[in-house]
């Protein structure tokens, strides 16, 4: 009995460790073809001209002031690693770790993030969070095998998924300039509405800047979040912090991101950058 109690538990570790390495196989398969869906453009412009600045909301002009100097390359694609915490609870606490690689382009938006999340020893949840050729997609999987959450769609997902890509400028500061499709619409003086577009899309962000000049806070007044099954528009706030210069360019190097519910705001992910690298145009 004791000799059958361990060929089981040995064929237990060893279908564990199979599913581990197909699972990880399988998600890195996925992660390539996606990451094949990412197409840029060929490049209008190759460096910042401190001149299309005129006419800007003050705030945003001494942003960019702050951020780039005068014949600054423009940003065509960046890479990212982050380190952080996420809470999986939609109405408590229940944060764990993440590691992410994030790939991004400008010209046209889009990007895809691929996170892991240890949900027990040995045992993963990864996550791709997607914004790619119009089309949103978020993906979860235990093991990178089953199921946990599947949304793919141009519509709800997708203003999602773009809104992110616009929150997250901050670390890619020349896609926000007008030469880059980006509307500029006063507030007051540490304030200022952006408007992207992008196909059939069209969204607007609220920009905060701090005594510095720089990004201190992005906010959407609905984002879709998803709340016992069904999706509610909620405001939404991205928060940043820690700039440092990276290329020539000032960027924040930590984040925040929260819902701002009834009671107060809600953040569900806090990371920090390990790894920063951009291509430019040429």
């Amino acid at each position: 009995m004791v000799r059958i109690l361990g060929f089981v538990l040995l064929a237990l570790v060893l279908f564990g460790l199979v599913a581990v390495w197909y699972g990880g196989s399988h998600w890195q398969a996925q992660t390539q073809a996606l990451r094949s869906g990412l197409k840029t453009a060929p490049p209008s412009l190759a460096c910042y001209d401190p001149q299309e600045l005129e006419g800007l909301p003050p705030p945003v002009q001494r942003y960019f002031r702050a951020v780039l100097s005068e014949g600054q390359p423009l940003v065509h694609s960046v890479y990212i690693r982050h380190t952080g915490t996420f809470n999986l609870s939609e109405n408590g606490d229940h944060w764990r770790p993440f590691t992410s690689t994030q790939w991004v382009t400008t010209q046209p938006p889009g990007f895809l993030w691929d996170a892991q999340i240890p949900m027990l020893p040995g045992v993963v949840a990864r996550v791709h969070d997607a914004y790619i050729q119009g089309e949103g997609i978020l993906h979860a999987a235990l093991l990178g095998l089953i199921p946990l959450v599947h949304l793919q769609d141009r519509t709800e997902t997708a203003a999602g998924e773009l809104m992110r890509w616009f929150a997250e400028t901050a670390w890619y500061p020349t896609a926000l300039l007008p030469s880059q499709g980006v509307q500029w619409d006063p507030v007051d003086d540490s304030s200022a509405w952006a408007t992207i577009r992008d196909g059939d899309l069209s969204l607007r962000l609220l920009f905060h800047f701090d005594a510095e000049g720089l990004i201190q806070t992005v906010r959407a007044e609905a984002r879709g979040r998803a709340v016992g099954g069904e999706v509610i528009p909620t405001p939404w706030e991205g928060r940043w912090s820690a700039y440092e210069r990276r290329q020539g360019m000032l960027v924040p190097t930590q984040g925040e991101v929260a819902w701002i519910l009834a009671d107060g705001a809600k953040p569900y992910w806090r990371g920090q950058i390990t790894e920063l690298a951009y291509e430019f145009n040429q």
